[in-house]
């Protein structure tokens, strides 16, 4: 009972992962040509687009992994993401962030942005202790979260 729910739940997050990438497309991003492993900035570059690529290229390997049971692998994919807040939030104050819906909103935007990184916290201790429940819990909770952040700041 629990592998059929535990299979259900990972089919849920897949399809939800791929619900991010016609928001990345239409933000005139072409995702094969970023590699999650390259996080370096361009001149002039939007560090939350940046964010976000990396963001759709480890959550498809958290989902799978979590599906899986493997937080050593959930680990790994995480490491991908250090950086990225700051870089953001970096790119809040000098401008190079650009919030297309309710941009008025940039206090509640940062807010939401470091509960995220908490949670992806979180999930690499549970993934450490290779705490599949918890790991599930906190994915879930992720992939609301983006849910969450794109209806309220994405047109």
């Amino acid at each position: 009972m629990k592998k059929k729910t535990s299979i259900k739940f990972a089919t849920f997050l897949i399809a939800l992962s791929f619900a991010a990438l016609p928001a990345l497309l239409a933000a005139g991003q072409n995702v094969n040509s970023h590699s999650h492993h390259d996080k370096s900035s361009h001149s002039g570059a939007n560090p939350l687009i940046e964010e976000m690529i990396i963001l759709d290229n480890v959550f498809r390997e958290v989902v799978s992994a979590v599906s899986l049971g493997d937080g050593e692998r959930v680990h790994k994919a995480l490491h991908h993401m250090h950086g990225t807040m700051e870089k953001t939030h970096e790119g809040v104050h000098a401008g190079t962030v650009k919030i297309p819906k309710n941009a008025h909103r940039v206090d509640e935007f940062v807010k939401l942005d470091k509960e995220f990184h908490g949670n992806l916290e979180a999930l690499a201790h549970a993934a450490h202790k290779n705490d599949q429940k918890e790991m599930l819990s906190l994915t879930k909770k992720l992939l609301d979260g983006c849910v969450n952040c794109h209806q309220t700041f994405r047109k």
